[in-house]
């Protein structure tokens, strides 16, 4: 096996960033993986749709110059390396990029390639617009009210978790260093000792279980959640909210139960509104002070009040409900700040309200430091390899994110009126057409050339 070094492409440039504002040249060079199983084929279907909008848009005044850096089977078969560090330093070097999706290695080693990067670049946001298109199929009553941005942050909670396997040495020091230090606590893990289990094998027994000799079996895992970690993500996300002019942000959070994780969270998100927004947002924790002093009418003409000037307002809600009131509510949720776990819930959730995951696109992105990764959110669906069968849409629109993130915001628009025009027409691949009465079957190829026919 052999070193990769990705070659740049000649006539490109590199995009840079200065004081916090991304640099566009017109020629840039933008990194592509093209992922593992159904990746090559969306990915060449994909990349003429950016083409050619890019072209139709800026009459050959702008182009991207693309450079295929490896990862995932493709890389692990030419260099021995599921992710090569040249791959990483690439994406770092050369700040936006892209990515189909990747096969997981089974086994030790990188629990995903996927999250992989966004730890090694601090892809701290990841990003989920949910919306629907006109036609698509869904199982939901009225999908046209899903209009949602999702700032899932991307480097906390359990996805950075430290994990102890259940039996194992350093399992039993933590047990034992919890029994000791905070007994308290310890006595929430049911079955936290071997007089415990032992007890409530025999217990099992009379219901018949299998008798066995008891040990202590408790896999551990520590959540970590920051006030820094906090910070970034809810500033990222009601300055968008500001700047796309949404009416809300709604941090979602577990901390009824988990109170110094996800109830931190929320805490810190309140405090990150309040600090950094003055004067542009209107929070609960307003509305509540107002409440205790004056009185719930009083509390409710400030908001009204203050929502009215254009405010954006900061509310809260737990998780569990969250997730019951995007279906029966999907309206009264615009932007949704949250931990990685119930991001990663709420975007598939949604997805599935207005098609499927195989449409919805995603981004990985540091406001900061500029760098960004855009990837379709969907598994390789190996079985449909080199098939050319399946829809390339979470593809085409993540590239849809990453020409807006750019600032190629004309491109980005007719990419997303193409879309329409195609599902309108009822030319759609497969997953589409077997749930559409009248639709025309096209190929993966095929549903790229309709896109650009309606550029």
């Amino acid at each position: 096996m052999t070193a990769f070094t990705p070659t740049p492409p000649s006539g490109g440039e590199k995009i840079s960033i200065a004081n916090g504002r991304l640099a566009v040249p017109n020629n840039p060079i933008v990194p592509f993986i093209e992922g593992d199983g159904t990746g090559p084929d969306i990915w060449r279907a994909a990349v003429r749709v950016f083409d050619a909008a890019v072209e139709k848009v800026y009459k050959g005044q702008r182009r991207i110059y693309w450079m295929e850096v490896l990862a995932g089977e493709k890389a692990f078969n030419q260099t021995g390396n599921w992710l090569p560090d040249s791959t990483v330093d690439a994406c770092r070097e050369y700040l936006v990029s892209i990515k189909g999706p990747l096969t997981t290695p089974i086994g030790g080693g990188i629990r995903s390639l996927n999250v992989a990067l966004r730890q090694m670049l601090d892809l701290y946001v990841c990003l989920r617009p949910v919306r629907w298109f006109k036609g698509v199929p869904s199982p939901v009553r009225h999908p046209e009210k899903v209009d949602m941005v999702i700032f899932r942050e991307n480097t906390e909670d359990i996805y950075a978790g430290i994990e102890y396997a259940a039996g194992s040495e350093a399992a039993q020091k933590l047990l034992d260093f919890i029994a000791q230090n905070d007994p308290k606590s310890f006595e929430k893990i049911r079955f936290g000792t071997q007089a415990k289990s032992a007890a409530w094998q025999k217990q099992l027994e009379t219901v018949g279980a299998p008798h066995r000799e008891v040990d202590v079996q408790v896999g551990i895992g520590i959540k970590p959640v920051s006030y820094l970690g906090t910070e970034r993500l809810v500033h990222s996300a009601i300055s968008y909210a500001i700047a796309n002019k949404r009416k809300s942000v709604t941090i979602v959070h577990k901390g009824n139960i988990m109170k110094f994780t996800e109830g931190a969270f929320r805490n810190w998100g309140y405090e990150a509104a309040e600090k950094s927004f003055a004067g542009k947002v209107y929070t609960w924790e307003q509305w509540e002070k107002t409440k205790a002093a004056s009185g719930e009418t009083a509390a409710n003409a400030e908001q009204k009040a203050e929502l009215a000037k254009g405010k954006v307002l900061i509310k809260d809600s737990i998780a569990d409900i969250t997730l019951q009131q995007v279906l029966t509510r999907p309206d009264e949720f615009d932007v949704i700040a949250t931990l990685n776990l119930n991001g990663d819930y709420l975007s598939d959730a949604l997805a599935a309200q207005v098609g499927g995951i195989g449409i919805a696109p995603g981004g990985n992105i540091n406001y900061l430091t500029g760098h960004a990764v855009f990837e379709a959110t969907h598994g390789t669906a190996p079985k449909y390899a080199n098939l050319d069968k399946v829809n390339p849409g979470s593809v085409v629109l993540s590239g849809e994110m990453m020409l807006r993130y750019m600032g190629w915001d004309e491109a980005a628009d007719a990419i997303v009126a193409a879309m329409d025009k195609a599902i309108a027409n009822k030319h759609v691949t497969y997953d589409f057409a077997r749930l559409m009465d009248g639709a025309t079957e096209v190929k993966c190829s095929q549903f790229a050339d309709e896109l650009i026919k309606g550029l």
